[in-house]
C-alpha cells in the first residue's frame, strides 16, 4: 500500500520529523518559510493530508485548490486560521494539539505578568543602551504582585495554570470570567472568584490575563470600553489570540497611563506588530513565544502525529475539532 503523502509547512522538531518521515511519504518546506496561499492551495490537490501552523492561513480559496486533502493535521492548539466551516463542506477533518503546550504557555503568562510589573523590558533597554546611572530608591518603580488581584478572562486549562502560579507562587488573588463557574474543587483551591459580567472582572483585577480563543466571537472583545472598564494603573496580559484586543485602544491607555502596562505574545497579523506599540516603554512584545520550550514543542509535534496515524489506520482522530 502506497504510504500517504503529507506536507509539514514549517519546519517541526527533528525527532518529530524523523517519525514522520519512517511512516508517510513527507514533505518538509526546507526553506521553513512562510507558504504563499498559492501554493497551500496547490497541495491541496497533491498531497493527502496537510500539517500547517498558526503561520498559515488556511481559508476557503486553500482549501477550494484541490480535492486530495482528507485531514488538515494542525501543529498547536488555537484553530482560527483554518475555515472550518469550508474544511467541513468538503469532508475535510480538522484536528488540533491540545493540553500538551499547557504549562508552557502558562509560564509565559506569568513571564509578561512579571516583566510588566517590574518593567524588565524598560530595565534592560536602557542597561544594554548604557544609560543606567546606578541605583537610587526612584528608579523604575514597578508593582508587587502579593495581595493583588488576576483575573482570567476564560478559565479553561492554561487559565487555571495561570492562576495557580499567580496564587500559590506569588500570594495573588484570583477572580475570572467566564461562560460559567468552573469545578468547585477548583474554585476552592484558588480561592477564586467567578464574575459572570467581563466588566465587573475588569474593574476589580489589577492584572487581567485573557485566555479565549480567536475567531469572530471574541474579536476586539478587549476594545475602548473594555480598556476604560480596567483600574486605573492596571496591567493586561495577552497570550490568547491577537485579534481579542483592540490595540489601538491599548496604546491610547498606555500612552495616557490609564493602564500601567501591558505584556503580549499574540498579534492580529503576525509576523507583523501594531505599530502603536512598538514605541511604547511600557509595552512588553514577545515573538510568540507560548509554547516555545524543547518538551512542548517535541509533544506538539507527537500530538499531531498520533492524528496523523489514526487518520492512516482509518482509527478515531484523537483530536477533532472539524
Amino acid at each position: 500500500m502506497a504510504k500517504l503523502k503529507v506536507l509539514v509547512t514549517r519546519r517541526w522538531p527533528a525527532e518529530v520529523e524523523g517519525q514522520l518521515g519512517a511512516l508517510f511519504d513527507v514533505t518538509l518546506n526546507e526553506s521553513d518559510e512562510a507558504m504563499s496561499q498559492q501554493a497551500l492551495a496547490a497541495a491541496m490537490a497533491e498531497y493527502d493530508v496537510l500539517c500547517p501552523t498558526v503561520s498559515d492561513k488556511i481559508d476557503a480559496e486553500v482549501i477550494a485548490g484541490g480535492d486530495r486533502v482528507k485531514l488538515i493535521a494542525n501543529y498547536g492548539v488555537g484553530f482560527d486560521h483554518i475555515d472550518l466551516a469550508a474544511a467541513r463542506a468538503k469532508g475535510i477533518a480538522v484536528t488540533n494539539t491540545p493540553g500538551v503546550l499547557t504549562d508552557a504557555t502558562a509560564d509565559i503568562a506569568m513571564t509578561l505578568l512579571l516583566m510588566a510589573a517590574r518593567r524588565a523590558g524598560e530595565g534592560e533597554r536602557e542597561l544594554r543602551a548604557g544609560q543606567w546611572s546606578g541605583w537610587r530608591p526612584t528608579h523604575l518603580i514597578g508593582s508587587a504582585l502579593k495581595g493583588k488581584v488576576l483575573g482570567c478572562v476564560g478559565f479553561g486549562r492554561i487559565a487555571i495554570a495561570t492562576a495557580r502560579r499567580a496564587h500559590h507562587g506569588f500570594g495573588m488573588k484570583i477572580a475570572f470570567y467566564g461562560r460559567r463557574p468552573c469545578d468547585p474543587a477548583m474554585a476552592e483551591e484558588l480561592q477564586a472568584e467567578f464574575c459572570a459580567d467581563l466588566k465587573q472582572l475588569l474593574g476589580k483585577a489589577d492584572f487581567v490575563s485573557l485566555h479565549v480563543p480567536g475567531g469572530a466571537e471574541t474579536a476586539n472583545m478587549i476594545d475602548a470600553d473594555a480598556i476604560a472598564a480596567m483600574r486605573p494603573g492596571s496591567y493586561l496580559i495577552n497570550t490568547a489570540r491577537g485579534g481579542v484586543v483592540d490595540n489601538q485602544a491599548l496604546a491610547a491607555a498606555l500612552k495616557s497611563g490609564h493602564l500601567a502596562g501591558a505584556g503580549l505574545d499574540v498579534y492580529p497579523a503576525e509576523p507583523a506588530v501594531p505599530e502603536c506599540l512598538l514605541g511604547l516603554e511600557n509595552a512588553v512584545l514577545l515573538p510568540h513565544l507560548g509554547s516555545a520550550n524543547a518538551q512542548t514543542r517535541i509533544a506538539m509535534g507527537m500530538c499531531a502525529l498520533a492524528n496523523v496515524e489514526a487518520f492512516a489506520n482509518g482509527a478515531q482522530l484523537p483530536n477533532t475539532v472539524a
